[in-house]
């Protein structure tokens, strides 16, 4: 499938889902809002939560590429301002809050987006592996717990307590969780 078309269907697949939620995105809607048969969408993915996850992953919408500062600090802090964006600004935010409420109830959602983590964990590891590199980060330090402390206080800030994150927020929540775990 042209990447340009397939773009097209994953923008809509994401539209419909932050729209309607997971209730009310159907491939039907989806083939009509991007303009293609809903064969051609069956054709590479056979059911709604494969689309969704297929999306999740791909799509243009929620594309993060990881930050090289030349420092984990600087990347880090990068790193939390791009989840602060996406999850205060639609219509990402839409879909991220949409998909996580939905894959409380839906087992095969929930597959789509742990996908979902698994892929930005993969992405994010490079931050850790270049920090390593430097001597910037001890062996011992968790790459995943550090980035799920950082991950876990944009979401509950901005989404569950629906504060704002302010510009110095990422600063702070670095410092707070780097500070133990520097290398020497």
């Amino acid at each position: 499938m042209a990447p340009r078309k397939e773009q097209q269907i994953f923008q809509a697949t994401l539209e419909l889902l932050a729209a309607k939620g997971y209730g009310g995105l159907t491939v039907e809607g989806v083939a009509e809002r991007s303009g293609v048969n809903k064969t051609t969408i069956y054709r590479w993915w056979p059911s709604k939560p494969a689309l969704l996850a297929a999306a999740l992953v791909e799509a243009d919408l929620l594309a993060m590429e990881p930050p090289d500062t030349g420092g984990l600090r600087g990347d880090l802090e990068a790193l939390v301002r791009g989840m602060a964006t996406l999850l205060t600004r639609p219509p990402a935010a839409d879909v991220a809050v949409a998909a996580l409420g939905a894959a409380v109830h839906h087992p095969e959602l929930a597959e789509a987006v742990r996908h979902f983590f698994a892929d930005r964990f993969a992405r994010e590891e490079v931050v850790f592996e270049r920090a390593r590199r430097r001597g910037e980060l001890s062996a011992e330090a968790d790459p995943m717990l550090i980035v799920d402390l950082l991950a876990g206080a944009v979401w509950l800030r901005a989404v569950f307590r629906g504060l704002p994150l302010d510009d110095d927020f990422a600063a702070h929540a670095v410092s707070t969780v780097l500070d133990g775990a520097l290398a020497p």
